[in-house]
């Protein structure tokens, strides 16, 4: 489709650049910077209304460099959520300094734009050039707090790290062209069955699995990730948690079940020419699941807990990644929504107890059952979800990952160490627990209200896990009605 006829199917991104624009104006009227807030969040509801005009249509977009599919719709959704709630979190977080409200509102705005980008590119120059659009001015944002040393040491790690990443990425995104002769993934899944010695495709292989791999934090890509967490002020790490990691897994599952396998994602697929990928993402998997259990049980700040724990749980969706099928993407997708819900419900309590008790390390959560039991209770309901317990929604996400995983004698072994490292993570949540209900008070707390913002977005993001366990079958058919992959 030609870049003007393109334009009709492209208004939600349209959107979203009309307001970073827009923004940028009124940034230069000082009185204006607090009303950037009520902007960007109506771009996205705005966004997100003509995003539904368009479900369920596939089209090759601007010369096929970009797919409009089901597919890349679910992600949108996903993002458009995140960033509406982060940012209307943030107008009432202590941290965030409000005279750069303009600059914050832009910046995410532009990652979100570059969410969308990943989500949809079929050619590996967009897939590039939509990572770094995410990337650069999330280093940024990750450094907002200038007066903060850790918030500046965050940015700088995130930067070279992220370059790093990038290059090697970059240079395995090369040598893919140099062998196929083609930036167009299609075209390169083609050229890639006619090659007749496999061996050649495994370094740029690795090479492109290590930019992606710092991009959703698996090991060993995960390095900047704790430090980043812990740094960076909070709203923008719950974020940073998972809406990046969402746009890894949806361009990891676009490249490799195109790129690397043969058969359509909705048929169900088999490995290309011998490329035995999913073996090696299964040692991935094991390796950063256990790792980022083994590394959270040290934690005693919660943020770096967290981090640590998302870690974790990219290793839990790797593992239904290895499986070739749709109901494998079925199951990654359900449980990066199932994520969403209940990783930013247990950040927006930590940005409640930064905000009015300077809480940051798990001894200053003593006494949290009683300086505010409702929200307490809902932080334990989210923590026991991250752990995958019954009655909860993470419950229901591991056990579709379980599902697809058993269906493989080769990879019962990847399943046993994922049920390890479930025990393993029920300690160190629950340490939290422990800090909150069990451990003795020195001094008498009184109760303390959140804001009403932050109050029911932890009631209602956390009543999320009671719902999905109970009520996931319209969730289930939503996916499967998403799992399409636009093909030319």
């Amino acid at each position: 489709m030609s870049n003007l006829s393109s334009l009709s199917y492209y208004i939600p991104e349209l959107i979203i650049i009309s307001a970073i624009l827009l923004i940028i104006i009124l940034d230069i009227i000082p009185s204006t910077k607090p009303y950037t807030f009520n902007l960007a969040l109506a771009s996205i509801i705005a966004s997100a209304f003509f995003l539904c005009q368009n479900y369920g249509e596939s089209h090759s977009l601007f010369m096929g460099m970009i797919a409009l599919d089901p597919f890349s719709h679910y992600f949108k959704y996903i993002f458009l959520f995140a960033t509406f709630s982060i940012i209307l979190i943030s107008r009432f977080d202590r941290q965030l300094d409000k005279k750069y409200a303009s600059e914050y509102n832009c910046l995410l705005l532009i990652v979100l734009l570059g969410l969308f980008l990943m989500s949809s590119s079929v050619n590996l120059l967009m897939i590039y050039l939509s990572i770094e659009l995410v990337s650069i001015p999330s280093y940024i944002l990750a450094g907002m707090l200038k007066n903060d040393k850790e918030s500046n040491e965050a940015s700088l790690k995130y930067v070279i790290f992220g370059s790093l990443a990038s290059g090697l990425m970059l240079f395995g995104l090369s040598i893919l062209y140099g062998i196929t002769g083609s930036t167009d993934i299609s075209g390169i899944s083609s050229a890639l069955q006619i090659i007749e010695f496999p061996l050649t495709i495994y370094f740029p292989l690795i090479l492109i699995l290590a930019g992606f791999g710092y991009k959703i934090s698996m090991v060993p890509f995960h390095f900047w990730t704790p430090d980043v967490y812990e740094g960076a002020p909070t709203p923008i790490t719950a974020f940073l948690s998972v809406a990046p990691k969402a746009a890894g897994f949806a361009i990891l599952i676009r490249i490799f079940y195109t790129m690397f396998t043969v058969g359509g994602i909705s048929e169900g697929a088999v490995t290309l020419n011998g490329i035995n990928w999913p073996a090696l993402i299964a040692v991935a998997s094991a390796i950063t699941m256990t790792l980022g259990n083994l590394l959270a049980i040290q934690q005693k700040d919660v943020k770096r807990l967290l981090a640590y724990s998302s870690i974790s749980h990219v290793g839990f969706m790797l593992m239904a990644f290895v499986c070739i099928s749709p109901e494998a993407v079925r199951a990654i997708m359900l449980y990066l929504f199932i994520y969403l819900f209940m990783n930013l419900s247990a950040f927006y309590m930590a940005i409640f107890a930064s905000n009015k008790l300077n809480a940051h390390v798990i001894a200053d959560w003593k006494g949290m059952g009683r300086i505010n039991p409702i929200l307490s209770a809902f932080m334990v309901l989210s923590l026991l979800s991250l752990t995958g317990l019954p009655p909860t929604a993470g419950f229901v996400g591991k056990v579709y990952v379980f599902a697809e995983l058993f269906k493989h004698q080769q990879f019962y072994w990847l399943a046993v160490v994922a049920i390890l490292n479930s025990v393993v993570s029920l300690y160190y949540y629950f340490s939290i627990v422990k800090a909150m209900y069990l451990d003795e008070v020195e001094t008498p707390v009184e109760a303390i209200e959140a804001h009403s913002v932050i109050k029911w977005s932890i009631i209602l993001f956390s009543a999320q896990n009671l719902l999905f366990f109970i009520y996931w079958e319209p969730l289930i058919e939503f996916i499967d009605n998403s799992i399409h992959l636009f093909e030319v």
